[in-house]
């Protein structure tokens, strides 16, 4: 019964890391794009391996994530503490970059199908990827905290959703790559995901729930559409 107590805690953990983990995939994903095919998984590996560092690292640190809730400044009545200022610089990070991707494909049209790979590097891509990660890490190692006590559960749940997200990262990256429009719906994600971290550090809580559902809505209907036109093409093919 005491083994049941913490397999339930566990599993419930895994999934809920998994799930935050997609805008992880999803920015890793748009990023990778912008590589030679020969470094894309590389890239990728990379960057939820440093992902998955930086949740243990954090985990080794609970004693000082706890203090970041501690407001260091008020703002128009609004205590803005240490984690806040993570969370608003990281969703404006989300925001700038998610607008900047839009505007390029708004702008370029079929040509941004086909980006220029040689423009990018392997090093500043990572180190955006980076800035992102130890935001995500934060939400999601405190998303922790407040669910369980038990530090070997947090440890296993980052190690196994992170093995997860490597398992989903190729096939993902590999079906925005292939399907733009899906690009464009991943990057609104990011860029909601970016208003929604802002918005908490403001102290304005937008359940991720909301955001997940609607994502997913969009993005069934945008395969459904993806299906009909193909299919359309086909009987005129015919």
């Amino acid at each position: 019964m005491d083994g049941l107590n913490h397999l339930i805690p566990l599993f419930t953990l895994i999934v809920l890391e998994t799930i935050l983990g997609i805008d992880n995939i999803i920015f890793i994903s748009i990023l990778a794009g912008k590589l030679p095919l020969a470094k894309r998984n590389r890239f990728r590996y990379w960057g939820l391996g440093l992902a998955m560092f930086l949740r243990l690292g954090l985990l080794t640190l609970l004693a000082w994530i706890m203090q970041l809730n501690t407001p260091l400044f008020t703002v128009v009545g609004i205590g803005i503490s240490g984690k806040d200022l993570i969370l608003l610089a990281g969703g404006l990070f989300l925001i700038y970059k998610s607008t900047a991707e839009i505007y390029h494909y708004a702008e370029l049209g079929d040509n941004a199908h086909a980006p220029d790979t040689t423009k990018h590097s392997f090093r500043d891509l990572l180190i955006q990827v980076l800035i992102l990660d130890l935001v995500f890490s934060l939400d999601s190692i405190i998303t922790a905290v407040g669910m369980v006590n038990q530090l070997w559960v947090m440890y296993t749940a980052v190690v196994v959703s992170v093995g997860i997200m490597l398992l989903a990262a190729k096939p993902i990256s590999e079906f925005i790559t292939k399907h733009p429009s899906f690009k464009i719906l991943a990057l609104c994600f990011l860029l909601i995901i970016g208003m929604s971290l802002v918005a908490e550090g403001l102290h304005v809580e937008i359940p991720k729930g909301y955001i997940y559902f609607a994502m997913a809505f969009a993005f069934l209907v945008d395969l459904i559409q993806m299906k009909t036109v193909t299919k359309a093409g086909t009987k005129r093919v015919n």
